[in-house]
């Protein structure tokens, strides 16, 4: 069976949330709705998939649509007509546009329970020790209120970390 997005031989079953219809997906599909989709020529497929007749295949789309950041989404979204069910579908999905977005120096999103290393050493102030390039830092917390911070446990000392220092492992 293929992807319905863009009809790759090799996928597997995706359930659309918030319901319960599963659809079948390939990896990198997967991912571009898992971590946000960057803007390049595969994602054209999505010219066909917004205009399905299956409600699954256009909430994906239109997700997949929403959180690209280049002209050509933005265009097809503005002439792509959802039913207003499947759109209120389409819209419980997509990340909350208010909520702080923790990213590492590579832009990856980072969530709490991650492991991330130094990518510099830092002087860890009121220790009296410093944090070498390359430590991992495993179990991180988030900052609820600062995208820019994270906090964990190097060396037995709990420690806040700016993001820009460190990337996901």
């Amino acid at each position: 069976m293929a992807c319905v997005l863009c009809k790759t031989p090799e996928a597997t079953s995706y359930v659309v949330a918030p319901r319960d219809e599963a659809v079948l997906l390939c990896d990198t599909c997967r991912a571009g709705l898992e971590t946000g989709p960057q803007d390049a020529p595969r994602w054209q497929c999505l010219n066909e998939a917004i205009w399905s007749t299956e409600p699954a295949e256009q909430v994906l789309a239109f997700r997949l649509l929403k959180q690209m950041d280049a002209a050509w989404a933005r265009d097809l979204l503005d002439i792509a007509y959802l039913d207003p069910e499947v759109l209120s579908w389409a819209e419980a999905g997509l990340p909350d546009q208010n909520a702080v977005v923790h990213r590492d120096c590579n832009g990856t999103v980072l969530q709490n329970g991650d492991t991330v290393t130094l990518i510099k050493a830092l002087p860890v102030k009121g220790a009296g020790f410093t944090a070498k390039q390359g430590t991992a830092v495993r179990k991180i917390s988030l900052e609820p209120d600062n995208a820019d911070h994270i906090s964990g446990r190097v060396e037995g000392q709990r420690i806040v970390i700016l993001t820009k220092f460190v990337k996901r492992a």
